[in-house]
């Protein structure tokens, strides 16, 4: 079978010698000796002043819109993981969409003034497969209208923009450290800021609201990780640039080898170190695509609808037509990209995806 995506697993005796660490410490959870070395080794690769590690990429992301948003209308993309738009609406917000540029597919930055009102609070757009956002553009309306900015950079782990990390842009950046993505702790994500008044808010909110054991700052809730998932976080560390080199090499035989006369590629914003992330295509009608996938399937091949539906069409929102997302939606679909794709599946793969 070929997947979309394998998790990437290092070699059990070197994640067991990290399992050892923890049960020779007898420190399983609540900010054990692993998550401060594992965060302290993540700010240095992604040459960050700080952040927080969280027991997935959602919960950021919660936090973010419970500190920043406060209730209010939220713009956002309708092209993102139904976890964006549900964490909005969790947090008693209401998502404005706002439609996406059709190449590099996020938010589309020139429709969003439009959409701002005396009611909204805040932007959260998505890097869409670790694609940038327009973020100066964002920033700028940003400051014109006094609205906060949380960037859903699930799967940015590694991008840079303009030479500096992309989690850097925006008041909040969060990041998903899911088994799918490039490094992973099993489960997990982080939250980022340069605001040092927000770096401690956002601590105390993953932990309750703790001020030492006996105190309080403020609301909070369990956004933590164990000592075993920061143990595999550990063990996955020393090969991230592995992971990415392997995965570059796949996408660039994809571009290869793939006849785009008749299928989209994703736009890539100008000045960014992207990861490598996924790999979508855009057919050009559904019809296509449901045809090669089917294809595929039939010869164990797995790709991925990432993301589909558009979500401004999700049964808890109020439906409003976003043509380029619903467009793009229904006709792009994520080819398999893994540490360990061959040379020979990939062909497999684009002599039906043509």
């Amino acid at each position: 079978m070929i997947p979309v995506t394998k998790t990437f697993l290092p070699p059990i005796e070197e994640y067991n010698q990290w399992v050892k660490k923890v049960f020779d410490n007898q420190w399983l959870t609540n900010r054990g000796e692993l998550v401060n070395l594992l965060e302290d080794r993540l700010k240095i690769y992604l040459n960050i002043d700080w952040l927080t590690i969280t027991n997935n990429g959602t919960v950021p992301i919660q936090i973010a819109l419970k500190l920043l948003a406060k209730g209010g209308e939220v713009i956002t993309t309708p092209f993102s993981y139904v976890a964006t738009t549900a964490a909005i609406v969790w947090e008693n917000c209401t998502p404005v969409f706002v439609d996406i540029h059709p190449e590099y597919l996020t938010i589309d930055e020139t429709k969003i003034e439009a959409a701002v009102t005396d009611k909204t609070t805040c932007i959260l757009a998505t890097h869409v497969f670790g694609n940038p956002c327009n973020v100066e553009a964002i920033e700028n309306i940003a400051k014109k209208y006094k609205l906060k900015v949380i960037y859903d950079a699930a799967h940015c782990f590694g991008v840079n923009y303009n030479d500096k990390s992309i989690f850097d842009y925006g008041d909040i950046s969060t990041c998903s450290f899911h088994a799918t993505k490039l490094f992973h702790l099993a489960e997990g994500g982080a939250m980022f800021t340069k605001d040092k008044d927000l770096q401690m808010k956002l601590f105390y909110s993953h932990n309750f609201g703790h001020d030492g054991p006996l105190a309080f700052h403020g609301l909070g809730i369990n956004g933590k990780i164990s000592e075993l998932q920061a143990a595999m976080g550990m063990a996955v560390f020393p090969y991230i640039q592995h992971i990415i080199d392997e995965r570059q090499q796949s996408v660039d035989y994809y571009n290869s080898v793939l006849d785009f006369s008749c299928l989209q590629k994703l736009k890539i914003r100008e000045n960014t170190k992207w990861n490598y992330s996924y790999y979508p295509v855009v057919f050009q009608s559904e019809e296509r695509l449901l045809e090669v996938q089917k294809q595929l399937n039939e010869l164990d091949i797995f790709p991925r609808r990432y993301f589909y539906p558009s979500l401004n069409t999700i049964p808890y929102v109020d439906r409003k037509s976003m043509p380029v997302s619903e467009s793009i939606a229904k006709r792009i679909l994520c080819l398999p990209l893994y540490v360990g794709l061959e040379k020979q599946e990939i062909d497999k793969i684009a002599g039906i995806v043509y």
